[in-house]
């Protein structure tokens, strides 16, 4: 393969890819970079304690400030009557119902920072619960409407070890010296953080002073009302708590006094407490720790007091996302990944297995094809009487998420149609499933094949495979707009659950615990190798890429195997050591992942690094990271460029200005990152090499 001089990373031609463009006189356009501005999703459906009608958040691009906003929309469930609610105040979020129903308490954003509204729904009128000193969050009506809890961050005192010499007036002095003694002192999407803790409090819900119900360094959260006197909350109030970065337990809180009971106690996290509707029990997630970097989520119930804890469904080879109660407190609804479908199921208090309830939840994941969605659980009046009805986030191949309810045993029934605007009128990729055996050992593994428009299985398509991060992650059949961008521009575009992904079971996960990356890079060819021998791709023109463990997974391929054409690799971990000592979850990292400190298993720290590869490198690999990401530093993309510069290897970086970890989380970045990548590839690709003068 010619070396090339110089390289430009603008966005390929349709025409150099092997598929034709809207300007080339196609007569249906594709899916542009422009276009991801166009798109809107759901979000957050909560019914209305009447069951008339249900408010969600309708996000949209708001293409001047480049970044996603939120606003409120109302439909009535009757008639389908779709009204804005709460618009033009910055972005909204979060909508949450009084008991009663008269009244809609949200968090705005604006230029003068973040706030608690509650909106009078009689009159439209709205107004400021306080003034907060810093951004409020998870905010829950009590059960009588009277009082509304809340979490936020308490500043302290920064520690000192001098007293800064005063400057004379008019001086230019730089700022002073930082002090940090906290094992997480800056974390990813947070930057370098503040002395301090986030604590639980109340306020009128017709306005007034906050009042702190939890004090000292540890952080608490995830407050939900016991009763109209109590909450429950989750947090670790022991010495040294950041030294065991998953363990919590619950706690219920006296409003009168203050006083802290702690509820659970075992080796593990215990969180996301819900009261059943008729006060009986507690509903909760958790799960014994067994030092592992994946344990799958499982769901229990104790008495108000704590006692009596059993788990439900245990069984059930799935892990919980998200609970709720059913309004009669029967049973419980529960959010699961399952084999590469988002469902909700219906978990029954007797320790019976849940019964899926739907299984088309998801696309409020708009870069890449995650399974993410949220729900909620109410009552409808249908023909004069009240039906069990759920709100949900409904995802589609070719659609971000619309609002849909599922009212009893009738099938659900979308509400909006969010993009017929966007995306009617454009030819979108088509979506094939497919399950290939892995050549490691049979293994089925689930992948999903994104076809342009024009495909035809004759052997001549390029191929880009995205590998999805965390690696404890799933993808799925959900509109995705980088997967969509790569095939409107010729790619046949594949994204795979190799092992380690959840939403298969425990022992799936299990299979790269202390063995990642290891086998998936067997999965992730395997389907590759699938596709090469269905005539879908050109064997000569594959492409790789990923992101966060997706780009773990195309740092270890590179140095594997050099039958991919071009790659990128976007904010990986490149060394294990530096990752284990300096991202924001590195006690995570020694602690549950690879369960040992460098200075004590080097070998394994080394073995699975993708730095131990660089060596076999002769793919030419772009490099990409966020300048403010601090879950994959940037010195982590930094150590695999430079390797590949000084052993000769066609290698470029690319640093986003002002990005954290989550690159695409503003449109334009979104469109920078999939733009590049394929202008990386485009400029590797064999119809432009074959085009190039002899001897270049």
């Amino acid at each position: 393969m010619r070396r090339l001089k110089t390289m430009s990373l603008a966005v390929c031609l349709a025409t150099a890819l092997g598929g034709a463009s809207a300007q080339d006189g196609e007569a249906t356009p594709r899916f542009t970079a422009d276009a991801v501005f166009n798109l809107e999703y759901g979000s957050d459906p909560q019914i209305s304690p009447d069951g008339e009608r249900l408010v969600y958040v309708r996000r949209s691009m708001d293409k001047s400030l480049d970044r996603v906003i939120g606003s409120l929309w109302t439909v009535d469930l009757a008639s389908g009557a779709h009204q804005p609610l709460v618009t033009g105040m910055g972005s909204v979020s979060r909508p949450r119902w009084s008991p009663n129903g008269d009244r809609l308490l949200y968090s705005a954003s604006g230029e003068n920072g973040s706030e608690l509204r509650v909106l009078f729904m009689d009159t439209g009128r709205s107004h400021a619960l306080a003034q907060f000193e810093t951004a409020p969050r998870e905010a829950t009506w009590s059960p009588n409407g009277r009082m509304i809890a809340f979490t936020q961050f308490v500043p302290a005192k920064p520690p000192s070890f001098a007293e800064r010499p005063s400057a004379p007036k008019g001086a230019k002095w730089p700022e002073p010296v930082k002090v940090y003694d906290d094992l997480v002192f800056r974390f990813d999407g947070a930057g370098y953080l503040p002395e301090g803790a986030s604590h639980i409090f109340v306020v009128p819900a017709d306005g007034g002073s906050p009042r702190q119900l939890t004090f000292g360094e540890n952080d608490f959260g995830s407050p939900d009302w016991a009763s109209n006197d109590a909450l429950l909350i989750v947090g670790n109030d022991v010495p040294d708590a950041e030294l065991d970065p998953i363990e919590s337990e619950i706690y219920r809180v006296e409003l009168s006094s203050g006083a802290r009971t702690v509820l659970t106690s075992r080796d593990g996290p215990d969180g996301n407490p819900i009261t059943s509707p008729d006060g009986a029990l507690i509903a909760y997630l958790g799960y014994d720790d067994e030092v592992r970097a994946y344990q799958q989520t499982n769901l229990y119930i104790m008495n108000p007091d704590g006692t009596n804890s059993r788990e439900l469904a245990a069984d059930f080879d799935r892990s919980f996302d998200a609970i709720a109660w059913t309004a009669d407190s029967r049973s419980l609804i529960g959010q699961v990944e399952m084999d590469g479908d988002l469902a909700l199921v219906s978990v029954p208090l007797n320790g019976g297995m849940p019964d899926v309830i739907l299984s088309d939840m998801g696309g409020t994941s708009i870069g890449r094809p995650y399974a993410a969605g949220n729900f909620s659980v109410g009552e409808t009046i249908a023909r004069r009487r009240s039906t069990p009805a759920i709100a949900y986030t409904q995802a589609s191949q070719d659609r971000p998420a619309e609002i849909a309810i599922k009212q009893g045993t009738a099938a659900p029934r979308t509400l909006t149609q969010l993009n017929e605007d966007a995306l009617a009128h454009l030819d979108l990729a088509a979506i094939e499933e497919i399950s290939v055996p892995s050549s490691v050992d049979g293994l089925p593994i689930e992948a999903w094949v994104a076809l342009p428009p024009d495909f035809e299985a004759n052997g001549s398509f390029p191929m880009i495979m995205e590998i999805h991060g965390g690696p404890f992650a799933m993808y799925g059949p959900y509109f995705s707009a980088e997967i969509q961008r790569y095939a409107a521009e010729g790619y046949v575009t594949v994204y795979v659950n190799p092992r380690g992904s959840t939403g298969y079971g425990d022992a799936f996960a299990q299979y790269i615990d202390l063995a990642y990356p290891g086998d998936d890079y067997h999965d992730l060819i395997s389907v590759v190798e699938h596709l090469i021998d269905q005539s879908y791709v050109d064997a000569s023109r594959l492409y790789v890429t990923g992101g966060s463990g997706g780009g773990v997974l195309t740092a270890w391929i590179v140095g594997n195997t050099d039958m991919f054409r071009a790659a990128a690799t976007i904010k990986p971990v490149i060394n294990w050591t530096t990752m284990a000592l300096t991202g924001d979850i590195a006690r995570f990292v020694s602690r549950h992942w690879l369960r040992a400190q460098p200075w004590e298993n080097q070998e394994r720290y080394w073995s699975l690094s993708p730095i131990s590869k660089v060596g076999n490198v002769t793919t030419p690999t772009l490099v990409m990271v966020g300048e403010e990401d601090w879950r994959t530093p940037t010195w982590e993309a930094e150590q695999f460029y430079t390797a590949l510069k000084v052993q000769g290897i066609d290698t470029a970086l690319i640093r986003i200005p002002g990005a954290s970890h989550s690159i695409a989380a503003r449109p334009s970045r979104l469109i920078a990152k999939v733009d590049n990548i394929m202008g990386w590839f485009a400029t590797y690709d064999s119809a432009e090499e074959e085009a190039a003068p002899e001897g270049e």
